[in-house]
């Protein structure tokens, strides 16, 4: 897979991370890529915010500090650049995701990878605050891993949702196959491919109304047709040769079927775009991406649609 090649992986000393940095360092060595091994320094060490640090004591300290996570990440990435792979050591100061972001702005990184920050409150979900930070908003590619994520994948799942009104596939929908397909490749697994459809007038109450049950049977068969018509122009504007894919088109809502197909296929990887086809030009997430993420606990590669652009600025 040749498609990354300046890589920022967010170390921050979670479980999983070593396996997140691995992963890495070794598509940053087929890539042929540039790898940057980050933390992000928000609160001094105790929790103590560093707003209500004495200024003098607060500059001194910091700089120890900083200069103590930098030291820790070189011993971290020594072996990496031993392996020939070029990496850089970073400290980002301030909220990890904007500091994330910024970096990608500054640095021009085109992959994210980081481990899952797991939130546990009110209403549990396999992504915590800064992984749902930067799938909204990071303009690049976003690789949010689980903490029992394997070495290696075993299948992976491109979710696509292709407009049946065009004839020319959508650009992120090809993006999300394109990239899956590579990694399908790479990791030498299966390939799911999933386009949940529906047709909203089929659930109509035909007893009152003036379309037969017949003509409705009809009608939701032609807009099935109409589906499997768009995947397979799709299929047709990525190059899947070598890869062992199946495609699936259950009828129904997206939200429901893929985390239902995720569970019944042990999915590893979801490749997904989490703005959708007619989503706003920001940081908003889709509906649909939303309902997802708040119930798979596999690993998730969150897709953004050409002209994304995101609310952080470079300017505090």
């Amino acid at each position: 897979m040749q498609r990354f090649k300046n890589i920022l992986v967010l170390y921050d000393r979670k479980i999983g991370d070593e396996a997140a940095l691995d992963r890495a360092a070794d598509l940053a060595r087929k890539n042929d890529a540039r790898l940057t091994v980050a933390e992000a320094v928000g609160r001094f060490p105790n929790d103590v915010p560093a707003a209500h640090w004495p200024p003098a004591a607060h500059q001194t300290d910091m700089r120890q500090f900083v200069e103590e996570r930098r030291s820790h990440l070189e011993r971290l990435v020594a072996s990496i650049r031993h392996d020939g792979v070029p990496v850089e050591a970073s400290v980002l100061l301030g909220r990890p995701f904007l500091e994330v972001i910024r970096a990608v702005l500054r640095d021009g990184h085109d992959l994210v990878i980081m481990t899952a920050d797991i939130w546990r409150g009110l209403r549990p979900t396999a992504f915590g605050s800064t992984s749902m930070h930067l799938m909204r908003k990071c303009p690049c590619p976003v690789w949010v891993m689980q903490p029992n994520a394997g070495r290696k994948f075993s299948r992976i799942l491109a979710a696509v949702d292709p407009d049946v009104s065009e004839q020319t596939p959508g650009l992120l929908d090809t993006k999300i196959l394109q990239l899956a397909g590579s990694l399908s490749r790479m990791e030498q697994c299966h390939l799911d491919i999933l386009h949940a459809w529906d047709f909203s007038g089929a659930d109509l109450d035909t007893s009152r109304s003036e379309i037969s049950r017949d003509m409705m049977e009809r009608l939701v068969a032609r807009n099935e047709s109409a589906h499997q018509a768009s995947m397979a122009r799709l299929l047709e504007a990525v190059d899947l040769q070598g890869v062992d894919f199946a495609l699936h088109l259950p009828r129904g809502d997206p939200a429901v079927a893929i985390p239902q197909l995720v569970q019944d296929k042990q999915i590893d990887l979801i490749v997904m775009g989490t703005v959708g086809r007619t989503g706003i030009k920001g940081f908003f997430i889709g509906d649909t991406a939303e309902d997802v993420l708040r119930q798979v606990e596999c690993s998730v590669l969150a897709i953004k649609p050409d002209g994304f652009v995101t609310p952080v600025t470079l300017e505090d």
